[in-house]
């Protein structure tokens, strides 16, 4: 799921701190390291020092035995015999141990071996780096909070914003919740630009959905009914036993033709309305959209020595929108008419599909590839047809979820399948 914008800010906020306390306890330990040796190192050289002056006063003097710094001495000639077995060994100089550090430090006729616990050394370098390295860490977490704060009060109107925007209906989106006097009062001046873009839009698109509707509203009105006036009387001339035959076959162009405008106006119409309405879904049987349609079509194929079946493998019951799946079985079906010159056009019924194939002329891969793109026409020789149909087709199978398939062999003929998806009943 995508964060938002405040959380994003705390995350990355969050991760520099602790990328930065990572970086001071990475340096307190590389101090401490330094620090410890520079400690002890100081002590041993300052212990030595007292010693050997002491020693000049006093040869009697004896090394120093405390629980923090041992001392032994060794004078020339004497056995090594008495110092512990890892000092003896060594030569001038400091030396590091594992559990301690060792200054030899030779003068006169005597050697001084000095030993200073590392434990000591470290809890020394802790106690001198702890206190600063505290107060780092205190003022890094209190500046990240002093200014995650800001930064959070400075995108909170983005995110009011964003919130107020996800409410809107996107048939209807609330332009009048943006208006300047409902903004933050610390939304500074690029939220209230951006506050007033989007409610500017909001305005638009409320009313370019209005003018959809109207438009949708008029035109199924106003194109409907010259067409059912010029369909009327054209199948009253047409039933006319008078008219000449040359004037009955003009009748039969102009009533395919009143037909074809049908079809495309009632799907521009289908696919005129928002995405979130619908036609009406009502359960019908498919075999009575088929038949319908095939009634419809069938006058397309006169004169033709083509027959037109039905073939009822199965008895589909869907729970949809009948005039969605009429006009797309129309546009199938008128096109296998036109390009069949001769032999079948079937219409197969099958539990999950129906299937128009016909015999006509076919298509090419090239023109497979092209066909459903709009205005498209793969004979522009022919009169019949707008090159709006398949396109028409995929559009509204893509918009009800019932996906197109074709396949056409040139001189074969073409398959073209509707499948139901999950809209059976």
């Amino acid at each position: 799921m995508p964060q938002g914008l405040p959380r994003k800010l705390r995350y990355a906020f969050v991760m520099q701190v602790a990328m930065a306390s990572i970086v001071i306890v990475a340096g307190t330990w590389v101090a401490m390291h330094f620090a410890r040796q520079a400690i002890a190192s100081q002590a041993l050289h300052e212990e030595a020092a007292y010693f050997w002056a002491q020693r000049d006063a006093d040869t009697g003097h004896p090394p120093p035995d405390e629980a923090r710094l041992r001392g032994h001495y060794v004078s020339d000639g004497g056995s090594a015999a008495q110092l512990p077995p890892a000092l003896r060994d060594l030569e001038p100089g400091l030396h590091q141990l594992p559990d301690s550090l060792v200054l030899v430090d030779r003068r006169g006729d005597g050697q001084l071996y000095l030993t200073y616990p590392r434990a000591v050394a470290e809890t020394r370098a802790l106690q001198m780096v702890f206190a600063p390295v505290l107060l780092a860490l205190l003022a890094l977490a209190a500046s990240a909070w002093f200014t995650y704060r800001n930064a959070r009060r400075m995108v909170a109107p983005l995110d009011w914003l964003a919130s107020e925007v996800a409410r809107w209906d996107p048939l209807a989106p609330d332009a009048g919740a943006l208006s300047p006097d409902r903004l933050p009062e610390d939304a500074g001046v690029e939220a209230r630009q951006l506050a007033g873009a989007l409610q500017r839009m909001a305005e638009r698109m409320h009313a370019f959905v209005r003018r959809e509707r109207d438009f949708t509203r008029d035109a199924s009105h106003e194109l409907r009914t010259p067409l059912t006036v010029i369909r009327v009387a054209s199948d009253l001339l047409h039933n006319d036993p008078d008219i000449p035959e040359r004037a009955q076959r003009s009748l039969g162009r102009i009533q395919r033709a009143g037909r074809d405008m049908e079809a495309v106006i009632e799907s521009f119409l289908i696919l005129a309305r928002e995405g979130g309405i619908e036609p009406q879904r009502e359960t019908f049987a498919v075999r009575d959209i088929v038949d319908e349609e095939v009634a419809t079509v069938r006058p397309l194929l006169a004169n033709k020595p083509v027959r037109l079946d039905v073939v009822e493998n199965a008895r589909p019951v869907l729970h949809a929108s009948p005039r969605v799946f009429g006009v797309m079985l129309r546009n199938l079906l008128s096109n296998a008419c036109v390009f069949t010159e001769e032999g079948r056009v079937e219409v197969r019924i099958e539990p999950d599909a129906v299937v128009v194939s016909d015999t006509g002329i076919g298509m090419s891969p090239e023109v497979l590839q092209r066909v459903f793109d709009p205005f498209y026409r793969a004979d522009p020789d022919k009169l019949s047809g707008k090159g709006m149909g398949l396109s028409i087709v995929r559009r509204l199978g893509e918009r009800f979820g019932w996906p197109i398939g074709l396949d056409s062999v040139p001189g074969r003929g073409t398959v073209a399948t509707i499948r139901f998806g999950d809209a059976r009943a």
